[in-house]
């Protein structure tokens, strides 16, 4: 009972520190709060301020040891990486030659849907929102609004950063690697490669669709959980298309569901260690906004907006 006890307290507290951290009421040591006081009036430089003091948030020392990562872990992790040699060795060419001989129709759509696992259909609208947050968050905002504000910031920061840190790791990776693409010279063979060679046609393994789809299935079930079943239907889809189209073999399309995975979760802890949007306890979220909270923030700077305009 008593642990019970101790795991609601720390979701609370958690919860009550992420929505003073974001609303930059205390920040950083030093002052940050007299600073943040008097928040730049220009648009542009009041971004420039709370975007900065977000990123001091986040690269903040910890404030809670997450839970330890188990054997299980690891283990996944070893066979994920097993299944890839074996896929390279035993399914790519096959898979590649299969996906040579799909009806045209069949290659063609797969080809429109391929392209919404494009990592540009999460992250500029979330740095948009991202942007827009810090535009309007000013200390002349009334408490509760400014707390609400902080708690949005704060769980769109994370889906940008756990969409965007693996995806640009893979952006480099893939081109470090160098492996060839299916359509790429002789068409059965998988070990063909050019380090470093950084072009299109040599940057295979592993697939940045991959890596995007799982990272966003991840990040987003991860604040909220109903939404788990469409993303990871939608992620499956996206995968297949990209064996489809030949543009990835079997085994690129695990290495970047991997790296997604991997990085997405490592991302929750790393926001859960300073009791941002995840409780340091058990990784779950905390509770965000309600509908009806969401729509009277709306409301607020709708109006606020409107006033301003005249």
């Amino acid at each position: 009972m008593s642990a019970n006890n101790g795991m609601v307290n720390d979701r609370l507290a958690g919860s009550r520190v992420a929505t003073k951290d974001l609303a930059s009421k205390d920040l950083a040591p030093g002052g940050w709060r007299s600073a943040n006081a008097a928040a730049p009036a220009s648009p542009l430089r009041r971004i420039v301020h709370n975007l900065v003091a977000w990123i001091v948030v986040l690269t903040r020392a910890p404030r809670a040891q997450p839970p330890r990562r188990g054997v299980a872990g690891f283990v996944v992790i070893g066979v994920a990486v097993a299944a890839i040699v074996a896929s390279m060795f035993f399914v790519d060419a096959a898979a590649i030659d299969w996906a040579r001989h799909l009806p045209r129709w069949f290659v063609a759509a797969a080809d429109d849907i391929t392209d919404l696992g494009l990592s540009s259909w999460f992250l500029y609208p979330l740095g948009f929102v991202l942007v827009y947050l810090a535009a309007v968050m000013t200390p002349s905002l009334p408490p509760m609004l400014y707390g609400a504000l902080g708690v949005l910031a704060a769980r769109f920061g994370f889906l940008f950063v756990a969409i965007g840190l693996p995806g640009l790791f893979v952006t480099i990776v893939k081109r470090v690697i160098g492996r060839a693409r299916p359509y790429v010279g002789i068409h059965d063979d998988p070990f063909a490669y050019i380090p470093f060679a950084w072009r299109p046609d040599y940057a295979s393994m592993p697939s940045g669709h991959a890596a995007t789809v799982t990272t966003a299935a991840i990040a987003f079930g991860a604040i909220w959980p109903r939404l788990r079943p469409p993303l990871w239907l939608y992620a499956f889809v996206i995968m297949a298309t990209r064996i489809i189209i030949g543009v990835h073999h079997p085994s690129d399309v695990i290495a970047g569901a991997l790296v997604g995975i991997v990085g997405a979760l490592l991302v929750r802890r790393w926001f859960a260690a300073r009791r941002l949007v995840f409780s340091a306890t058990d990784l779950r979220a905390y509770p965000g906004p309600s509908r009806s909270r969401l729509k009277a923030i709306a409301r607020t700077l709708v109006g606020r907006g409107v006033t301003r305009a005249k």
